[in-house]
């Protein structure tokens, strides 16, 4: 029996609630660096705010536009997010920043492609699953074509370099074929194939074996290699039960590199305690269920795999960063979804809540 369709409220306050806690923790984290280094406080903070407005703006306008119009978008969002990756590669156009090519600057404004292309991935792989919804078990037919034009994203962003995107979106590629019903020899065969790859990229280039050798062994170079998530483990360590208090955390004084982008749940742990990250752990499992919820609940096939897909998207990213942060996965330079600084993932998130919030309104049952 069809339920009323109405719009899933719990989603939409776990997520606003993660932003609004994002927007805190910014500052907290940022406002020292941003003074010491802009000469104003303020800055990330005025940034994220300004990024959370024009997400939660773009948010609105994804829940009033049908999602049934994706699929006939689905080629050209493939096409734009490959074209823009491509342009960030080319010199003077693409803008450098920390040794990588990942930012388009438009005057005063630059951003990630790579962030709207794990979007735009999952646009174009909902409409292709569904579309080869009969021959998905099959080799050449299913399984084939949406591992080689994911693999052509995904080596666009590891040409960046950016193996942490890399990583994630090849996992939520096999995810997705596995959700989708693709043979699970299929997937298993791709993943072997992919170890050796990952195996050369991994040794073959100095800082991320240094990198992999910090993870394995961190109190083997604790004040270079493995200094970053040895202060991680000390923000968490000196946090306790209930924190040192918001803006009170210690680690965020020039110790921890990236406080407010890769490693602010790390201050969130320091400041708010362990209640405080188990309450982001929480919304963010909250978010994960009602999305999965909505997928599961969905009439056709396309909305399904949509749902999953952005569900996906933002809990595994969630988790790698959580578990990075606690020591438990190699540095990947993956933010926290809606809480870390960074407009571009934080706008692409937010799109991808208004998708689902839409797809609520279409759920089957309730």
């Amino acid at each position: 029996m069809k339920g009323k369709k109405r719009l899933d409220i719990i989603l939409l306050f776990s997520a606003l609630a993660l932003v609004g806690i994002g927007i805190v923790m910014v500052y907290s984290t940022s406002a020292i660096i941003a003074g010491d280094r802009f000469g104003d406080p303020y800055y990330f903070l005025k940034r994220q705010a300004l990024f959370a407005a024009i997400g939660f703006v773009l948010m609105i306008v994804m829940m009033l536009i049908p999602y049934e119009s994706l699929k006939r978008l689905a080629y050209p969002i493939l096409i734009v997010s490959v074209l823009s990756l491509i342009a960030v590669l080319i010199p003077g156009i693409g803008h450098r920043a920390g040794g990588a090519m990942r930012w388009l600057k438009i005057q005063f404004f630059s951003f990630q492609p790579s962030e709207f292309a794990k979007l735009g991935l999952v646009v174009f792989l909902a409409y292709l699953l569904d579309k080869k919804e009969e021959k998905i078990r099959s080799f050449s037919f299913g399984f084939l074509p949406p591992v080689l034009l994911s693999g052509l994203v995904i080596a666009l962003v590891m040409k960046e370099p950016d193996f942490g995107a890399a990583f994630f979106l090849t996992v939520m590629v096999f995810l997705l074929l596995f959700v989708s019903g693709a043979r699970v020899i299929y997937i298993a065969g791709a993943f072997l194939v992919a170890i050796p790859v990952a195996y050369t990229l991994l040794m073959n280039v100095g800082y991320r074996y240094k990198r992999l050798m910090g993870f394995i062994r961190p109190w083997d170079d604790p004040t270079g290699t493995s200094f970053q998530i040895i202060q991680s483990f000390l923000s968490f360590g000196s946090g306790g039960l209930f924190g040192l208090g918001l803006g009170e955390g210690r680690q965020k004084l020039f110790f921890l590199p990236a406080p407010h982008t890769d490693f602010i749940f790390s201050i969130i742990g320091e400041e708010l305690g362990l209640v405080g990250a188990v309450g982001v752990i929480l919304l963010f499992f909250i978010l994960t269920l009602r999305g999965i919820q909505i997928g599961l609940s969905m009439e056709d096939r396309f909305g399904t795999y949509l749902a999953l897909g952005i569900t996906l998207m933002i809990s595994l990213q969630a988790v790698i960063n959580m578990a990075v942060v606690l020591g438990l996965l190699p540095t990947k330079g993956l933010t926290l979804p809606f809480v870390s600084y960074g407009g571009t993932s934080l706008i692409a998130n937010l799109v991808g809540v208004g998708i689902l919030l839409h797809l609520s309104t279409h759920a089957e049952r309730r």
